[in-house]
């Protein structure tokens, strides 16, 4: 079941980022698992607006938050609990935007990712993103990570067309 985040899934959200996050030490990247996750003030920023959503059975699986970056949603996060992986619950959070982002007119999801780690990038183009220049806001979504930093040479843009009316 997907519904909207609320405050009492705060502590959940933030331990589920941590143990996603865990998977970047087996490719090398123990600097991104280091991560703090996501403060109090950034989830509530995104469940004020009403770009938060979970992935929910017994317990929460998997999370999204949402932007809005040069007309498209853009996915600021999605993470899964590894307990979850190979579920899909990505996958449903991911297409429950599409789903938010037709209803609010967008013509598309947008995301900024690495390149080469497996369950980014190769990910989302299963999922049918391309990859799209750097540009306007997605080019200072880069720029900020790098000043967070995230190697811009390991990142990429991505883009998925919304189908309208869905």
């Amino acid at each position: 079941m997907i519904r909207p985040a609320t405050p009492a899934d705060f502590p959940r959200l933030q331990q589920l980022e941590v143990a996603a996050g865990q998977a970047f030490r087996e490719v090398g990247m123990p600097e991104i698992a280091d991560h703090d996750p996501p403060s109090l003030e950034m989830l509530t920023h995104f469940t004020d607006r009403g770009r938060a959503w979970v992935s929910e059975e017994d317990v929460v699986g998997a999370y999204l938050l949402a932007k809005v970056l040069d007309g498209c949603a853009h996915i600021a996060q999605v993470s899964t609990d590894p307990q979850f992986r190979g579920r899909g619950l990505g996958r449903a959070l991911i297409d429950h935007l599409g789903h938010w982002a037709s209803s609010h007119h967008f013509p598309a999801l947008t995301l900024t990712t690495f390149r080469d780690v497996p369950w980014n990038a190769p990910y989302y183009r299963r999922l049918g993103f391309v990859e799209v220049p750097a540009t306007g806001a997605l080019a200072d979504e880069v720029a900020k990570e790098a000043s967070l930093g995230l190697d811009p040479r390991l990142r990429v843009c991505m883009r998925r067309a919304v189908s309208p009316g869905r």
